[in-house]
């Protein structure tokens, strides 16, 4: 296999070409990424034959920032026919050597609003596949999420990729989206970006620990509330920071200390907050700059935060303002673990969460 299928945020196949491309030097795996404005994915085509296989396995999914999904490419069709879709692409499929035996198939679209008509066809398509596969023996005879996923991503009507991933260095989630409804009593549409974040950057079995009743968390830039309403929630208190009103349903819960001050000069009264989360419409320096001296001066253990993207270079800009924070944390030797994301919810703007890892060894 000589391709990786990427799937993106529509408009942000460049900075996703430049990270594949750039993951992939570092890995001596040459090629180039095919792309097309405003497609909604990336293929990054290898010039060696089964380097494919070896950047799925090797680049870690989780520090890719701009892909929502990443797998390699088996086959293509371009024109399939309507009265007989199954036989061709099984056909194929049968015929590469190095496709593993799939536990879970995936038809999916890339995520624009002309590939979106494609997802009623993709799920009356999926039951028939799946058979045939199982039949096949392309696919397990049962569902396991520990095998690796088989992907049908249709671009146009007739004209598909498939091929695989791998389990735990791929997105869990359908298209790579995380499926969310917006709370009815939600103070504003960005409540979705924090409860994304934590779906994205905390495995599900560590939430009952990092995000516990009872913590203290710190809300920069909190106006009206959807993120302190996300934290709320989850019954943590809040320290609210913004010099705009809060919404009156949050501040009736008792849980929310509203500061109208400056975030850049807020000082939290005691040093027991757990959380600092953070989505002031300000440069990303200056907000990753501000993150990085709370988790030094140890105001709190964990931050979630936004950087607001300029309209050009937008993936240098990111490149330089986690270099530098990530400089930051070690010359004030915080051991740390960093994740950035562009999230489904985040338009121009990228998520990045850091967790301060304890320096005490356990006994």
């Amino acid at each position: 296999m000589k391709q990786v299928m990427l799937y993106c945020r529509s408009g942000f196949e460049k900075e996703c070409a430049g990270e594949i491309q750039d993951k992939a030097t570092q890995l001596e795996v040459f090629g180039f990424p095919r792309l097309k404005s405003n497609s909604g994915f990336v293929l990054f085509e290898c010039y060696q034959d089964g380097d494919a296989e070896k950047l799925i396995r090797q680049i870690d999914f989780q520090a890719l920032i701009f892909a929502r999904q990443m797998f390699a490419v088996a086959a293509e069709w371009q024109d399939l026919p309507k009265e007989d879709r199954i036989s061709p692409m099984l056909a194929d499929l049968a015929d590469v050597e190095s496709l593993p035996r799939c536990g879970e198939l995936r038809i999916e679209t890339p995520d624009t609003n002309e590939a979106k008509e494609l997802l009623k066809f993709c799920r009356k398509f999926t039951v028939p596949l799946r058979q045939a596969m199982r039949g096949k023996g392309l696919l397990h005879k049962t569902e396991s999420n520990k095998k690796p996923v088989m992907h049908v991503c249709f671009v146009a009507p007739g004209h598909c990729f498939a091929g695989f991933s791998y389990p735990g260095n791929n997105s869990q989630f359908f298209m790579g989206i995380p499926r969310l409804k917006f709370p009815a009593d939600a103070p504003s549409r960005s409540t979705l970006k924090l409860e994304e974040a934590f779906h994205v950057f905390i495995p599900r079995d560590e939430w009952e620990e990092r995000l516990a009743p009872g913590m203290w968390a710190v809300d920069l830039g909190a106006c009206p509330g959807g993120w302190t309403y996300q934290l709320v929630k989850r019954s943590m208190f809040v320290h609210a920071i913004d010099n705009g009103m809060m919404a009156d349903s949050l501040m009736e819960t008792g849980q929310v200390h509203h500061h109208m001050v400056d975030g850049f000069k807020f000082e939290p009264p005691r040093k027991n907050v757990t959380w600092i989360v953070c989505d002031m419409i300000e440069k990303p320096s200056r907000v990753a700059q501000l993150m990085g001296e709370w988790l030094i001066s140890g105001w709190a253990k964990e931050a979630i935060f936004n950087l607001k993207l300029p309209m050009k270079g937008r993936y240098d800009e990111v490149l330089d303002d986690i270099e530098n924070l990530k400089v930051f944390l070690k010359e004030n030797d915080v051991k740390f673990r960093l994740q950035a994301k562009h999230l489904y919810h985040d338009r121009e703007e990228i998520t990045v969460a850091v967790q301060v890892l304890s320096n005490i060894s356990p006994h």
